[in-house]
């Protein structure tokens, strides 16, 4: 039975997952199994079914897997647990899918239940305790481009995350479909925490959250997590960030904390292919006027024949231009920007030990990378893992 076949038994599963999600819910407790509390019950189960039926997409589905971990972490859920779990998830599925469901689905659903689930617990020893999944109220959708959105929340509960971390996030609107959004701000004093949002071509997910969700909608917010771009990773360097696209956004959330305490030159390159793609300029506008005396923002337009010709040109040469032996590159921007960047980079001259890239999870080299760092992770927000050295890197092999 190959993915399609469980896909087909899904949509209608999905389409109405909060009815599914208490049926699914209502199965285990009616066994004496009450690990999940109900306003969990339509996070655990639409991420569940999801990472069952799909894995096309490398982030999303480790993003899924993350989420999955920490709840399975945070409410002891064990081994034993995957045959009550296995059986709710295909009684749930047979009872929604209608005329798509057969009996052949039952193995093929309860064999991917228990994979996942396997999974789910090697996420969870390798990112032990720490911030837990949250919800959070939309306040604003601001339009910023055409295919930009600007997307403010308030999270029920304060987000314990650091500049520069990545967040699962996911709209009920399309349950159990979640992606990495960074923070374009420093931690606030009111908690409220500012997402940019592009519209990905051919994406699902993107175009929900750009054109669909509105103020006063929920979102879901999973466990934030380091992906390569804290400043700790850049000691006491002086720091350039390199911007392709929303990539801005955690690259501006860096400023914001070095700001609280500035002890650094940095330097922002930030490459457009016109100057209207940029999107966030007059919050970079307020930063340089602000701060000046440490902080130098360039803008790079690679599209436009009638710009100023300084400001014309290549983003990776102008950071080559820009680049000084010591400083710590840091460098974010869409899959294929961060592959050129880690590629051409040293070889034009950034010093391999000073180039940090973003995690893509879209390589098992990062998604392996990405997993060490959990493990070493220290900091008052994210407790240091449990299980030392253990764990199983393969289970960020997209099936």
């Amino acid at each position: 039975m190959s993915a399609p076949d469980l896909e087909q038994s899904l949509p209608r599963t999905v389409a109405d997952h909060e009815r599914a999600a208490a049926y699914f819910w209502s199965f285990m407790v009616d066994r004496s199994v009450r690990f999940l509390p109900e306003r969990f019950a339509p996070v655990f189960f639409s991420t569940l079914v999801e990472a069952i039926a799909h894995g096309a997409d490398p982030a999303v589905y480790r993003a899924g897997l993350v989420v999955l971990g920490r709840l399975y972490r945070r409410f002891d859920l064990y081994p034993y647990h995957g045959t009550v779990i296995g059986a709710a998830v295909v009684d749930t599925v047979r009872r929604f899918a209608g005329e798509w469901w057969g009996p052949e689905l039952v193995r093929v659903w309860e064999q991917g239940c228990l994979r996942v689930l396997r999974l789910a617990e090697q996420c969870a020893g390798m990112l032990g305790d720490g911030p837990q999944v949250s919800f959070g109220v939309v306040e604003s959708v601001v339009s910023a481009s055409g295919c930009v959105a600007v997307v403010t929340v308030r999270p029920v509960r304060r987000l314990h995350y650091l500049a520069g971390d990545a967040v699962p996030v996911c709209s009920p609107r399309l349950p159990g479909r979640w992606r990495w959004l960074s923070p374009a701000n420093a931690p606030r004093p009111d908690g409220t925490v500012e997402f940019h949002v592009s519209v990905v071509p051919g994406g699902v997910v993107s175009p929900v959250l750009v054109r669909q969700v509105t103020a006063g909608d929920l979102l879901w917010l999973g466990p934030p997590c380091e992906v390569g771009l804290s400043l700790a990773a850049a000691g006491d360097a002086d720091l350039l960030l390199v911007a392709g696209g929303t990539g801005l956004a955690p690259l501006r959330a860096l400023v914001e904390q070095v700001a609280a305490s500035p002890d650094r030159r940095v330097t922002l390159v930030v490459g457009v292919r016109r100057l209207g793609d940029l999107y966030d300029a007059a919050a970079l506008d307020e930063l340089q006027r602000e701060h000046g005396e440490w902080l130098t923002v360039v803008v790079v337009l690679s599209g436009d024949g009638s710009a100023d010709p300084v400001a014309r040109g290549s983003l990776l040469g102008s950071v080559l231009h820009h680049y000084e032996a010591g400083q710590a590159v840091l460098v974010c921007g869409p899959p294929e920007f961060v592959r050129e960047a880690r590629t051409w980079l040293p070889i034009g001259g950034v010093e391999p030990d000073d180039l940090h890239v973003a995690v893509t999870f879209q390589r098992g080299f990062d998604a392996d990378l990405w997993a060490s760092r959990q493990r070493s992770v220290d900091t008052t927000v994210v407790a240091e893992a449990a299980g030392g050295e253990g764990g199983d890197h393969r289970m960020w092999d997209v099936p």
